[in-house]
């Protein structure tokens, strides 16, 4: 068994939701924050009117895109999505993961849209994006947080698509590199990416969203937490920071503040860099240790923030899934107690085996001292197994 490493990451913090806060950070980025304010009151609106602007200077969004805070985190705004523009054509939903098989659910199960085909994929694989039909509305999530599968790139997109795309987006965004024109709804949550608090979701709509949501009427009722329209038209105050509900300014703050934070450190592009840098630690780990492998199959498919690792191991795959999920917990509940990490069990519906975020607020040198406790770890908690 390995020796016990002496050197511990400065920070034990590498969930993948939510996910560790920017480095330096502490409560005191808090302060300013307009609590005990309304969030109608002037400086609130501004507060959250600049949540708005710098999200889409940040994340380079064409000009004529819109961007609204809306309740219920991404899901919330992905749910707000899928409620109010779905059923004006057949859907084809993707689904590799866990989150996409929830959309799957509320498409066929709730919804239930009479024209819906379901592309599936094992964890760790993609469907076939060729097989995809964009005469339909297609659903799909551009990083599979819970399996380490992304799409490669926009590509598989065409530009005369006539139905929309929609892209569940929250642990991609100011991490992989997003083609605006082949996205027509987006969402994501502060919580993920940039380390934010909690809550709060944002919805990106292009010109043929918004189209979309003026031409057509869904069948059944919206909650008010959904509705986006009012008397056919769009209300456009929400792009402007009028929420539908109470915000939180302790949320609107700490976002501000993460904001604030990629701007200092260069923008979308060092966000982007940084991500890289992280999951290029542990892929050259991957790479040079037998008892373990990435659980995206293809290379061009892998996530560079939620890194999916599998066991590989023969003396612990031949003993059955149980046995796995058992050792992974081990490891993770080892290196929690001696503080080294925090959440990285795989998530509880993806394989056996762990979970490690490696977004743009992780520090490279924390990855770095993780790797030798991961081996560890391994030996520790295979030990009284062989």
């Amino acid at each position: 068994m390995q020796p016990k490493p002496k050197k511990r990451p400065a920070n034990p913090n590498f969930s993948c939701g939510p996910c560790t806060k920017r480095p330096g950070w502490t409560p005191a980025a808090l302060s300013s924050a307009l609590v005990g304010r309304s969030h109608r009151a002037p400086e609130a609106k501004a507060r959250l009117k600049r949540a708005i602007v710098k999200t889409k200077e940040i994340l380079e969004l064409p000009a004529d895109y819109r961007v609204a805070i809306v309740p219920g985190s991404d899901t919330g705004a992905f749910e707000m999505a899928l409620w109010t523009m779905l059923g004006a054509r057949g859907v084809d939903v993707l689904a590799w993961e866990d989150f996409g098989k929830r959309w799957v659910g509320d498409i066929v199960a709730q919804l239930q849209l009479p024209h819906t085909r379901v592309l599936e994929a094992d964890y760790g694989r993609l469907p076939d994006l060729a097989a995809v039909d964009f005469d339909r509305d297609v659903v799909f999530t551009w990083n599979g947080t819970s399996s380490g599968a992304r799409v490669p790139d926009g590509n598989w997109i065409p530009a005369d698509r006539r139905g929309l795309t929609f892209a569940d987006a929250t642990s991609a965004l100011f991490a992989q590199a997003v083609d605006w024109p082949k996205v027509d709804v987006a969402t994501f949550s502060w919580q993920k990416v940039v380390g934010g608090e909690a809550a709060h979701g944002m919805l990106i709509l292009s010109p043929r969203a918004i189209a979309r949501l003026e031409s057509y009427t869904p069948p059944w009722p919206l909650p008010k937490l959904f509705r986006l329209t009012d008397r056919g038209r769009v209300m456009t105050e929400i792009f402007d920071g009028v929420t539908i509900n109470t915000p939180s300014m302790l949320c609107v703050e700490d976002y501000l503040d993460a904001l604030r934070w990629v701007e200092e450190i260069g923008g979308l592009r060092a966000t982007r860099a940084r991500a890289d840098a992280n999951a290029a630690v542990l892929y050259d780990w991957i790479e040079r240790t037998e008892w373990i492998a990435n659980l995206a199959a293809d290379p061009a498919t892998r996530s560079n923030t939620s890194v999916c690792l599998r066991f590989t191991d023969p003396a612990l795959t031949s003993q059955g899934l149980k046995v796995e999920a058992t050792v992974a917990d081990n490891i993770a509940a080892r290196l929690e107690a001696e503080g080294v990490a925090n959440d990285i069990q795989s998530y509880r519906t993806a394989p056996p085996g762990l979970r490690i975020w490696c977004g743009a607020t992780v520090e490279r040198r924390d990855l770095e001292l993780l790797m030798p406790w991961l081996d560890w770890g391994y030996g520790a908690a295979l030990g009284p197994l062989t």
